[in-house]
C-alpha cells in the first residue's frame, strides 16, 4: 500500500454486525452529499454493500516482525524487477520523456515507483476501493473520518466518469491503480496525460505516470538531481552525527572525512544532506538529499524511499550498493521494541513512550545509552542491543 496512502493502521478488532455496518454506511450520506455525490449514485454504490473480510483480516493481523532492510531490498530491487524495469523503460521511453518534461520529474523515478507499487502493473490489488474504504470506515474502529473521506471520494470518482465502481481495483487499504493512490490523493494529484479527459490510473499508463510525477512535483521534486549517495565513513567517526535529521552541506560532510564510495566528487557540494545508517554503523551509509524526503511523501518509510532510489539508479545502469549488509543482525519485533523501550526508560534514557515503534526519540535514547556503555552510538535497534540491556 502506497505512501500516498500510508496512514497509521493499528486498528482494533471490529465488532460491528452486518446491520450496524449497513447503518454506518447509510450514515455517510451527508459526507458524500457535501462533496457532490448524488443520492442516486450513493444509493447505487451502497446497495447490498458488506464488509470486506480480507481487508479486516489484513488490517488486524499485521506481521509482528519487521523485515530487515536487506531482505526488503532483496525483494524490492530484485534482479527481475531491475531487468523488467529496464525493459519497461525502453518500451515506454517516449511516454516517460513526455511526462518527465511536463512535470520536471526524472523518468527513472516514476518508473521505479511503478515497479515498487505494482511490479509494473502486474498486480494492482484484488479489492474494490469503495468496499475497502467503507470497511475501514465502519468496521475497523479507528480513523473513521479519514476512511469516510476515502469512501465517499471513491464514489465521486466513479460518478465523474473516470472509472466505474466495479472496475475500481485497489489494495485492501483502498490504494488504487498502477501507482496506488488512495481516493483523496487521486482527487488532489491525478492527471490526464493521454488527452481523453479522464484521470484513469487503472487502465492508462500515461495517466498513471503523469499522476505520480504530478504528486512528486507538487511535493518539491528537484529535477535532474539524485536522491542521495552511498558513502564511506572514516574510522573514529562520531557516529552520533548519523541521526537522520541534522542536515549539512556535502562539502561540510566531506570535511568530516566522508566520501562517495566510488571516489567521485559531489556534483553540487552545497547540497544539504543528512547521514543515515539503515542498519547501523556495520552496514552501508548514505547521505540523503532533498529528493529522498520527497519520495517519503509518497510513502513515509525510509526502506521504501531507499528502495525507490536504488531501483531508479539500477534501471538506468547503476550497480548494487558497494558495502555489505550485516545479515547476521535481526530486527526486533514490536513486543521486543516495547521491552527495549521500557529497559531504556528504566535506565534514564527516555524513548518518549513505550509504543513498539523505533522513532527518532527511541533512536536518540539508544544513542545516549550506547555512548554511556562505550559502544558505537549508531542508534540501531537490534537483538544484540536488547540482549545487552536484559543482562544489565
Amino acid at each position: 500500500m502506497t505512501a500516498v496512502a500510508t496512514v497509521a493502521l493499528a486498528l482494533s478488532t471490529p465488532t460491528a454486525s452486518a446491520d450496524a455496518f449497513s447503518q454506518c454506511v447509510a450514515g455517510k450520506w451527508s459526507a458524500a452529499q457535501r462533496i457532490g455525490v448524488t443520492r442516486a449514485n450513493f444509493d447505487a454504490a451502497t446497495r447490498n454493500l458488506r464488509p470486506d473480510p480480507t481487508t479486516l483480516k489484513l488490517v488486524n493481523n499485521q506481521s509482528e516482525f519487521v523485515k530487515p532492510i536487506w531482505e526488503y531490498l532483496d525483494s524490492a530491487v530484485s534482479d527481475k524487477r531491475v531487468s523488467d524495469g529496464r525493459r519497461k523503460y525502453r518500451e515506454y521511453q517516449s511516454t516517460l520523456q513526455s511526462v518527465s518534461q511536463r512535470f520536471k520529474v526524472d523518468p527513472q523515478v516514476i518508473l521505479a515507483i511503478w515497479g515498487m507499487e505494482t511490479s509494473y502493473g502486474s498486480y494492482m490489488g484484488d479489492h474494490n476501493a469503495v468496499r475497502a474504504a467503507a470497511t475501514l470506515a465502519c468496521s475497523s474502529g479507528r480513523r473513521e473520518d479519514f476512511w469516510t473521506q476515502q469512501f465517499v471520494t471513491a464514489i465521486k470518482i466513479a460518478q465523474d466518469g473516470h472509472i466505474s465502481i466495479n472496475d475500481m481495483e485497489s489494495s485492501w487499504g483502498a490504494a488504487m491503480g498502477h501507482t496506488q493512490f488512495i481516493p483523496t490523493s487521486w482527487q488532489a494529484y491525478a492527471a490526464d496525460h493521454d488527452g481523453d479527459g479522464k484521470r484513469d490510473i487503472w487502465n492508462s499508463i500515461p495517466d498513471a505516470f503523469a499522476s505520480t510525477a504530478n504528486y512528486l512535483a507538487k511535493h518539491g521534486w528537484n529535477y535532474g538531481e539524485t536522491w542521495g549517495y552511498e558513502v564511506v565513513v572514516p574510522r573514529n567517526f562520531n557516529h552520533s552525527l548519523a541521526d537522520g535529521r541534522k542536515k549539512r552541506s556535502l562539502a561540510d560532510w566531506e570535511r568530516y572525512g566522508i566520501k562517495r564510495v566510488n571516489g567521485r566528487s559531489w556534483p553540487r557540494p552545497s547540497d544539504q544532506a543528512y547521514l543515515y545508517y539503515p542498519a547501523g554503523a556495520n552496514g552501508p551509509a548514505f547521505l540523503m538529499l532533498h529528493n529522498f524526503d520527497v519520495i517519503k511523501r509518497y510513502n513515509n518509510a525510509d526502506a521504501y524511499a531507499l528502495g525507490v532510489g536504488h531501483l531508479s539508479d539500477r534501471i538506468i545502469g547503476g550497480g548494487d550498493f558497494s558495502q555489505k549488509w550485516p545479515r547476521d543482525e535481526r530486527p526486533l519485533s514490536r513486543t521486543q521494541v516495547r521491552e527495549m523501550q521500557s529497559l531504556l526508560t528504566r535506565r534514564g534514557f527516555s524513548t518518549g513512550g513505550v509504543d513498539g515503534q523505533v522513532g527518532p526519540m527511541t533512536r536518540d535514547a539508544i544513542r545516549k545509552y550506547q555512548q554511556s556503555a562505550g559502544s558505537v552510538p549508531d542508534g540501531f535497534a537490534s537483538t544484540r542491543l536488547l540482549n545487552e540491556l536484559q543482562r544489565r
